[in-house]
């Protein structure tokens, strides 16, 4: 069994109960420190009380016997008045008399030795129910004062019933059972507060959460309902400006998110099959009147026809698979150095231009390596000429060069350019500008879009910059670390 299973059987899995647990536990080590302090120093204050009131029915002892007076037998503290040359004490009270001092005294004389600071009490044989506690057989502090008999006068020595050579001392004891009594009380009473209290911060935590937790469960209410093929439900944003209403807020721009990648996505459906549609179509329409008509046809037109439209539609195929894998974030092969200023010189040599004279240059010589995959890069840059020879009039300008951390290249055109309204829009998938053109010569519509694919797959831009004539993209890519490895210099062109 999963050594985590026990604890999971009594933690609680609601974060209400987890909340009030969380908020009692923390108040119960809180609330216990401070009972522990308080503890303490009531026995502290209690003990310093205790000894105030002995050492004031010391001095009131001390008073009544330089006086000659006896002192009474009452009060509530414990004391004796014991004196040299008699066998029992002179005065006692407070519970001393439980002892049965009548035989002899139950504190020591004054001796030599100086006066003790704790005396241990005997232990009575003869049990009697009147010693309270146990304060028989136990040590206890004592506060004692010597008075010398010499002092007295004959009358009050006579009434002491002590010599006049006599040393008499009075003992006052100091018994913790007050202290205790009222710590005990105070620790009885801190604990019935302690648990009552317990109670109420746990309660406090439990429904407080819950009421907080209201809104996360209309939230989550409402994004159950959510579906992938309908995701255009949104969650109440509440007023309160707290935490939940950014989770609200988040929800719903991740909601919007999925909303428009769910357009996205059909729409590029319907123009995946749109394109797919007319390919296919102008090869049915070929197919079935050369087949109506076998007689009449032009055999070699027709396969010439057939296979302009093969390319297309192996061209759209294979540029919807690579767009699949670019969406699923597909690994690419290990990057490599890459020179684009070697690869932009070879495609411009080797790209051919048959259809119409038009003029394909790049006017750079420095290195410029990049860090990346060289089929990608060449991908990128095969796209960008394509785009450009299809608008471009006499002439199209490859330039590359290093700025700073980056390597920038540029493909410019003499064609008729891009207004600045579509900028972005002609990075969209489908999209192309020149409705008036032909689809056999105006492309699939997806280059652009693979190429900044390609260029955000590698940490890059691909923007369209300003221009007066022509349109001119501009690729922007990290420059290769100087430890990176030889710049790759393919001499075979890849296959798409």
């Amino acid at each position: 069994m999963n050594a985590t299973e026990p604890r999971r059987r009594w933690w609680p899995r609601s974060v209400r109960a987890r909340a009030a647990l969380a908020a009692a536990s923390t108040a119960a080590v809180i609330l216990a420190g401070i009972g522990w302090w308080v503890h303490h120093d009531v026995y502290r204050q209690s003990t310093q009380i205790a000894q105030l009131q002995a050492v004031h029915q010391m001095n009131a002892l001390v008073d009544q016997l330089n006086k000659g007076v006896v002192p009474v037998r009452g009060g509530v503290v414990p004391y004796e008045v014991v004196a040299t040359g008699r066998r029992t004490a002179v005065a006692y009270g407070g519970g001393m008399a439980d002892f049965d001092p009548g035989t002899r005294h139950v504190l020591p004389t004054p001796t030599r030795g100086g006066s003790p600071n704790h005396v241990r009490l005997p232990v009575n044989r003869d049990y009697n129910s009147g010693i309270r506690g146990s304060m028989a057989g136990g040590t206890y502090r004592v506060f004692c004062s010597d008075i010398g008999a010499d002092e007295l006068s004959s009358d009050e020595r006579a009434a002491l019933g002590v010599a006049a050579d006599a040393e008499l001392r009075v003992y006052v004891v100091v018994l913790p059972d007050t202290a205790e009594e009222i710590t005990s009380t105070t620790d009885r009473l801190l604990l019935r507060a302690g648990v009552l209290g317990l109670v109420l911060i746990a309660a406090a935590a439990y429904f407080a959460v819950r009421i907080a937790l209201r809104p996360v469960e209309a939230i989550r209410v409402l994004t159950a309902s959510v579906t992938a093929t309908d995701p255009r439900e949104r969650v109440t944003v509440p007023a309160t400006g707290h935490e939940i209403t950014a989770l609200a807020t988040t929800i719903n721009t991740t909601l919007q998110r999925l909303d428009h990648a769910a357009a996205q996505q059909r729409r590029f459906v319907a123009d995946a099959a749109h394109e797919l549609r007319s390919p296919l179509t102008t090869l049915l329409a070929s197919l079935e009147v050369a087949l109506a008509y076998p007689e009449r046809t032009d055999w070699p037109a027709a396969a010439t026809t057939a296979a302009r439209q093969t390319r297309r539609l192996q061209a759209l195929a294979e540029d919807l698979l690579l767009l699949a894998r670019l969406d699923t974030r597909t690994p690419m092969a290990g990057p490599e150095t890459v020179d684009l200023t070697a690869l932009a010189s070879r495609l411009t040599e080797q790209y051919p231009l048959t259809e119409r004279p038009l003029s394909l240059t790049c006017d750079s010589t420095a290195p410029t390596p990049a860090l990346g995959n060289l089929d990608a890069f060449e991908r990128l840059l095969r796209n960008l000429i394509d785009n450009a020879a299809r608008h471009a009039a006499h002439r199209i300008q490859i330039t590359v060069r290093n700025e700073d951390e980056w390597v920038v290249l540029t493909v410019h055109d003499d064609g008729p350019g891009v207004p600045a309204e579509d900028a972005e829009r002609v990075f969209e998938r489908f999209v192309r500008l020149d409705h008036a053109r032909s689809r056999d010569h105006g492309g699939t519509g997806l280059g652009l879009a693979i190429a900044r694919d390609l260029a955000q797959r590698h940490r890059g831009t691909l923007t369209l910059a300003p221009r007066t004539l022509g349109a001119c993209f501009q690729l922007r890519l990290p420059r290769a670390p100087a430890a990176a490895t030889a710049p790759a210099t393919a001499t075979a062109p890849a296959e798409p």
